[in-house]
């Protein structure tokens, strides 16, 4: 018996800006990740800019890891080496799971753009309260890439032979 194909199941997803300096009007990275992510047929339930805090950044995703309308989180920003930024050591620590192989593959294929200057990139993901949560640099280029060449087909039931859609909670 063949197995019937999968449909596309539009996901509830919350958009986060880490970011000191940003604004609703000069959020360009968090503007892409919400146009991708509406083009590719997901919700924005959520969407804020927070400053790069450790506590501030742990409150913020807590609370949407709780909020039962959110399946997945995209956060942008606070990833590299720079005096602030702490997106990893705020939200690793909330993750039931790491995703590990999405940092490596992220990496992998930004080396084809940036070179070796990825090795800077300290961007990670996982999974809490059956949420999944994926967390990019702060730069346009970064954010596309993570969408485009990743994200977009593991929040896709009909990409193959897995994805996260299983995995985030109904």
């Amino acid at each position: 018996m063949t197995k019937p194909a999968a449909q596309f199941e539009p996901l509830a997803l919350a958009v986060l800006t880490v970011s000191d300096t940003r604004t609703p009007e000069t959020d360009t990275s968090g503007d892409l990740l919400v146009a991708r992510l509406e083009g590719a047929g997901h919700r924005l339930v959520r969407r804020q800019i927070v400053k790069d805090d450790v506590y501030q950044l742990r409150k913020v995703v807590s609370d949407w890891i709780a909020d039962e309308e959110v399946q997945g989180i995209l956060t942008t920003g606070g990833t590299g080496f720079s005096g602030r930024d702490s997106t990893p050591e705020a939200l690793s620590v909330l993750f039931d799971k790491h995703i590990e192989g999405f940092g490596e593959l992220f990496r992998q294929v930004s080396v084809e753009d940036i070179g070796t200057s990825t090795v800077q990139s300290r961007c990670l993901a996982g999974l809490a309260n059956r949420t999944v949560i994926f967390c990019l640099p702060g730069s346009n280029n970064a954010c596309a890439t993570g969408w485009d060449r990743i994200i977009q087909e593991q929040l896709d039931a009909r990409h193959r032979p897995c994805n996260f859609v299983g995995q985030v909670r109904r």
